[in-house]
């Protein structure tokens, strides 16, 4: 396995539950799972991540993408279970607001309510009722509830994942890959690694779930799969809301594109994917924090306590994520733009299925 992010990590995790032998490689497994307050260093994708899971309120009702988040969200309860821990707590945060940003939007979520109330999606009018007590001073034109979406805090996620790759005897190997190539070891074809610190690795399979690296890597063998990057920012702000303000609020409330998530008291997350490239605009911030105009005063005068940025690897002219069978014991699981948390497991289930193929199970 190339690259610890939560796709990596899980799908590590996962195959080695199903009896595999499982080496996870990345330069950052011998780092401390925190959040740098170096401004000027982007993080990776789980780590600079809310973690926020959108699989009901996809606006797609087929294909594979919709396939992909609706196990996600079967399997998400279950992975939790099993990683929860007391020296690595795991729990699921629910639920999700979405606000609906004009009149035909609001029509589009009561449309998708109506369709999946059995997954516990229901929208609500611009005014809030008792029924649908509305966490917004300004709800415009309403919006949709979903029950069941929601988030899990991407650190925690990743302390449990590593006690519990500990647990499972994986191989946690804190190196870079430089190269890999196809070799023959006693007749049998394998993979050779070549890392960073000169050491060496052979293996039957190879799962690349590095990101942005994915595509350097798979480009000397031939496989071209671009990426670019974006650049999402996070503001950790000290409001000073009326505390009606925090009745009602979900694990998750979206306004404009912005992920809004209340932590400790007065305290609240502001983020969003938006940028191109990789360096962080000074401006951006500003107008994340404006909403286009809905953000209520109490939001724009908070005091930001901390603050950072993170890459995500969106695939060039494909879909994300990136699932393809390369070359036999060549697997690329990489490119899930923003959805790598929500993915994780749906990421590792179609990963070990590859894999049993491969062997013949």
């Amino acid at each position: 396995m190339i690259g610890a992010g939560a796709v990596g990590a899980g799908t590590a995790w996962h195959l080695a539950r199903q009896g595999h032998t499982v080496t996870l490689i990345d330069p950052s497994l011998d780092a401390p799972i925190q959040r740098s307050n170096d401004l000027d260093q982007s993080l990776n994708g789980t780590t600079a991540s809310l973690g926020v899971l959108m699989g009901n309120v996809f606006r797609r009702s087929s294909g594979r993408a919709w396939r992909l988040r609706q196990r996600s969200m079967e399997l998400w309860p279950q992975w939790v279970e099993r990683l929860n821990h007391p020296e690595s707590p795991l729990q699921l945060h629910s639920s999700l607001i979405q606000l609906a940003s004009d009149p035909v939007e609001a029509e589009r979520m009561e449309a998708l309510a109506n369709q999946r109330h059995n997954l516990g999606l229901e929208s609500f009018s611009s005014v809030s009722t008792e029924s649908h007590p509305v966490p917004w001073p300004n709800p415009g034109h309403g919006g949709l509830l979903s029950k069941h979406d929601g988030r899990i805090d991407p650190l925690a996620l990743q302390r449990a994942l590593r006690r519990s790759l500990k647990a499972e005897k994986v191989g946690l190997l804190p190196a870079r890959v430089t190269k890999l190539h196809r070799t023959s070891i006693g007749g049998e074809n394998r993979w050779h690694l070549e890392l960073g610190t000169d050491r060496t690795i052979d293996c039957a399979v190879v799962v690349l779930c590095a990101a942005l690296a994915s595509a350097l890597l798979l480009q000397p063998l031939g496989h071209d799969y671009p990426m670019e990057a974006v650049l999402g920012q996070v503001l950790d702000l000290q409001v000073s809301a009326p505390s009606k303000a925090w009745d009602h609020w979900p694990a998750v409330l979206v306004c404009n594109g912005v992920n809004l998530i209340r932590h400790g008291n007065n305290r609240l997350w502001l983020g969003a994917t938006l940028e191109q490239g990789e360096e962080p605009s000074t401006e951006e911030p500003a107008i994340m924090r404006r909403l286009d105009g809905l953000a209520p005063h109490w939001l724009q005068q908070a005091e930001v306590i901390d603050q950072w940025h993170g890459l995500r690897a969106r695939p060039s002219g494909q879909p994300a994520p990136l699932l393809e069978v390369l070359e036999p014991g060549l697997i690329l699981a990489s490119g899930h733009y923003r959805n790598g948390v929500l993915l994780a497991p749906a990421t590792a289930d179609w990963v070990g299925q590859q894999i049993s193929v491969f062997i013949g199970l």
